[in-house]
């Protein structure tokens, strides 16, 4: 059995593949090919936003935002402890400073609550209300934004972060990494903050067949300012730099891969909800099992299905003797991290998201997975438990 099985996804498409790939070897405009503008207008379309500008990998799609929101040296950017490294890192290549804030027990997205608490220390100079990077309260730092993360598929409350950034004056980037095609409150993920980021990377819900990224914005201004950036801060030509920018261009070929998986993308979103309701069905029942959770008026996409239990290594290890994949995502927050230690956080100072790093683990998930083959999954947990 496979974790993602993406074997079973290009069986379907993959007289699309072939026809698109042969189409860009035809023409020979690998680089910033019109498979990228194609594939740019159909995935603003699909968000319901004006501009998608692709780019090479969700981390550069990160980095871009926040060198498009003039974040630099001396400024500070809130961002959650419980995610993949890549958010805490484009803020620190930056030259910022990333602050970190709990995540929410249910959702386990980042709180608003503790947004706000760390908000108010960080404008108080007080690391005794709420856990700061070491020597914060005596710097001349600068909070200059937020950057939600929308984790394992799932939105985060974006009208409560919203609030908070404009009571506080501070720019929101919505980190959807994992949710593009999830919805928010009747508006599709990267609809719900000033600039939106997504990946593509092979495993995510739409991957591509090698790094690839976007980022969304109905900002006129920043759309003009992201494309500058992405190709070495570009101007009226290549030989003419505007600013400082990156090599981020997304390369004609995954645009090409990723038209074809976009065409069956709506289908396969639906066979990923049949998967996560299934799991759920058997598995919220069973004692010492938490199922995630979806709060009314949003939808999942499922990039992972990801449970919480305090007997996870043995149920690992049973699954993991009848040959089941599992996953854990994340093992230790990024504030515990040897990467950020120089922050001087310690155990204890983002509890939930410790605690979810103790219990969590992922089971196989993809729009494959047979109803036999998750009822074998749910019957050997409900064995070790």
């Amino acid at each position: 059995m496979q974790f993602i099985d993406l074997e079973a996804q290009q069986r379907r498409i993959r007289g699309t593949i072939d026809k698109r790939i042969q189409k860009v070897l035809d023409h020979g405009q690998y680089i910033m090919g019109p498979e990228v503008r194609e594939l740019e207008a159909k995935l603003a379309d699909y968000a319901g936003v004006k501009h998608c500008i692709g780019c090479s990998s969700g981390t550069d799609a990160l980095l871009m935002a926040l060198m498009a929101m003039s974040v630099g040296p001396g400024d500070a950017v809130i961002t959650s402890p419980f995610t993949f490294i890549a958010t805490a890192e484009a803020i620190r290549l930056t030259g910022a400073t990333p602050i970190f804030a709990d995540i929410d027990p249910e959702t386990l997205n980042i709180s608003p609550s503790e947004i706000e608490k760390a908000i108010k220390a960080v404008t108080e100079k007080k690391s005794s209300a709420y856990p700061l990077p070491k020597g914060f309260h005596g710097s001349a730092m600068v909070l200059k934004g937020i950057i939600a993360v929308d984790l394992f598929g799932l939105p985060a409350d974006y009208d409560a972060i919203n609030a908070i950034a404009e009571k506080y004056d501070l720019f929101v980037i919505a980190d959807a990494a994992q949710s593009f095609g999830a919805e928010y409150k009747g508006q599709k993920a990267c609809a719900s903050a000033s600039i939106s980021c997504t990946s593509f990377f092979p495993a995510k819900p739409l991957g591509a067949y090698g790094d690839a990224g976007a980022v969304f914005t109905d900002d006129d201004e920043l759309s003009k300012k992201l494309c500058s950036i992405r190709v070495h801060g570009q101007g009226v030509d290549k030989y003419n730099n505007d600013r400082i920018g990156l090599n981020a261009r997304l390369d004609t070929l995954q645009a090409a891969i990723l038209l074809s998986k976009l065409d069956i993308f709506p289908d396969e979103i639906e066979k990923r909800q049949r998967v996560a309701n299934r799991y759920t069905e058997r598995l919220s029942r069973l004692p010492n099992m938490k199922c995630p959770e979806v709060p009314h008026g949003y939808t999942c996409v499922w990039a992972q299905y990801s449970v919480q239990s305090d007997r996870k290594q043995l149920i690992q290890s049973r699954l993991a003797e009848n040959g089941i994949p599992t996953a854990v995502y994340y093992q230790t927050p990024l504030h515990l991290q040897q990467a950020f230690c120089f922050l001087g956080f310690s155990p204890g100072d983002m509890p939930v998201s410790e605690a979810a790093s103790n219990n969590i683990f992922s089971l196989p998930m993809h729009p494959y997975l047979e109803d036999e083959q998750i009822d074998l999954i749910c019957g050997i947990i409900k064995e070790a438990l």
